[in-house]
């Protein structure tokens, strides 16, 4: 592994090369820097290589890091892409700019609760799962799309698109990631403001080529621009 500016520089590389392929632009995708469990110190020299969007996992560390001396005033914009549960949105409501992973209704009503309370709005995602498999988060895709209208209706929050974890195989990934694309196009269909649903947060570090041939606009990389967590 190279440091850190290196890996991101290769990784932009990486992202630019696939959107040449896809015939789409770069400025179309957008990177977040997975950078749970890595400490504040790898996060500042993201940031100095020019690195702004940062996705955290876990409540109490991201907690941490956005009181870090370290990153005080630093033009972060943190997106949480966890699994959230209900009672710990109150702690992280003012903070994020977008939480990638609201799996079920009652977190987007919580979270739409505390935005009020807070007076502010906050862009979320519902995660699908695409891939069927028990193990993971995520509304299957006929809920999504009975459920949809009512996670639209909610105040001080905004559905901006859908997210999805992937199967490790990539020609399964692949079709994943064109199903979570299918979904996005059928629930634009029913929302009353469209125009806010333009997000797909698809592809990580080992599929996202897959992911952006399928219209990712976010890709969630963490091991190759960091190192493997240990």
């Amino acid at each position: 592994m190279g440091t850190v500016a290196e890996n991101l520089e290769a990784i932009q590389h990486d992202i630019s090369t696939a959107c040449r392929k896809a015939g789409r632009s770069p400025e179309e995708v957008r990177l977040v820097a997975v950078s749970k469990t890595k400490p504040a110190s790898m996060i500042r020299e993201a940031l100095e290589a020019g690195q702004r969007i940062f996705g955290e996992s876990y409540v109490q560390e991201f907690l941490e890091k956005f009181a870090s001396p370290e990153l005080e005033g630093l033009p972060i914009e943190w997106h949480f892409i966890g699994h959230l549960q209900s009672n710990k949105v109150r702690q992280i409501v003012d903070k994020v700019s977008m939480v990638h992973g609201i799996d079920k209704f009652s977190t987007a009503e919580e979270l739409s609760r505390r935005a009020q309370a807070k007076g502010r709005n906050v862009d979320f995602l519902i995660e699908v799962n695409t891939s069927g498999e028990s193990t993971k988060y995520g509304l299957s895709p006929e809920q999504l799309l009975d459920e949809a209208p009512k996670f639209m209706a909610l105040a001080s929050v905004t559905l901006r698109g859908l997210m999805t974890i992937a199967s490790p195989d990539p020609e399964e990934a692949a079709g994943e990631f064109a199903l979570l694309r299918e979904l996005l196009e059928r629930i634009r269909t029913v929302a009353p403001s469209p125009e806010h649903l333009t997000e797909l947060s698809m592809g990580m570090s080992g599929d996202f080529p897959e992911a952006i041939a399928a219209g990712a606009t976010m890709v969630r990389v963490g091991s190759a621009i960091f190192g493997y967590r240990h």
